[in-house]
């Protein structure tokens, strides 16, 4: 369950995802009973592997074992735009924050990566992909743009991330020790951009130098594997959750 802002009294619109090809939406209220407004926004031929609203509530954005990432409207539920590319399952989608001013930089809108190794980005008004990145050796499950949105980072079941510069059309930084060998299933960057966090299966977080490519640190205390993560909006503490059922914050 992912919601539109950081803190309860803020949020508008909350959504959800999963192996039912399905993505509801829920309006959130204190005085309503929320449930009964639930609706399914986003149908894909298979299973919804992930959803981010773009820029707004009214406009979501899904990713799918279908191999198609596609982009709705919340309010009719109809599909706007639908993206094929990929040839083998979307397992994450991001897109630069707006607030950095370079949104339309070359038309970058969003960036989606799977399990074909791939990481594609992709400009929502020609609905055409604009750049391909490859590096990974097995399959992308998570990607997170640097907060200047001229790049962004990918975890791999390869046990690496990779940082790619969209205007040098290349990789930039690999971050990798021969001592990890367990997928990466989480990636988000500190608010300057300089740290970038990383979730393993080994149940620990990496942090990592984005720039000198140097880990600095471990941080320990789940008992599972980490399925996500992400800094808070203001840059003080990283939230992470894992299949052990728990959610763990560090400052």
């Amino acid at each position: 369950l992912y919601t539109t802002k950081p803190l309860l009294y803020e949020v508008v619109n909350a959504y959800s995802r999963g192996l039912d090809n399905k993505c509801s939406v829920v309006p959130l209220s204190f005085e309503d009973d929320i449930l009964q407004k639930k609706r399914s926004v986003a149908t894909h031929t298979s299973y919804m592997s992930c959803c981010i609203f773009l820029r707004s509530d009214n406009l979501l954005l899904t990713g799918s074992g279908d191999s198609t990432c596609a982009i709705w409207d919340v309010e009719s539920g109809q599909m706007i735009q639908n993206f094929h590319g990929h040839i083998g399952d979307v397992f994450a989608v991001d897109v630069p924050k707006s607030d950095t001013g370079n949104i339309f930089i070359s038309g970058v809108d969003f960036v989606s990566v799977g399990a074909d190794k791939h990481a594609l980005v992709w400009d929502i008004r020609t609905g055409q992909c604009v750049q391909s990145f490859e590096g990974h050796e097995a399959d992308i499950n998570t990607v997170r743009f640097h907060p200047n949105g001229d790049a962004f980072a990918t975890g791999s079941d390869d046990a690496s991330c990779r940082l790619f510069d969209l205007r040098a059309d290349r990789q930039v930084c690999i971050y990798e020790k021969e001592s990890v060998l367990f997928p990466v299933n989480g990636v988000d960057f500190s608010l300057s951009g300089r740290i970038l966090f990383a979730g393993y299966g080994d149940y620990r977080v990496g942090i990592w130098d984005s720039l000198k490519c140097v880990r600095h640190s471990v941080l320990y205390g789940h008992e599972n594997r980490i399925s996500c993560l992400r800094t808070s909006p203001d840059g003080t503490a990283i939230c992470t959750a894992s299949w052990d059922c728990t959610i763990r914050e560090a400052i």
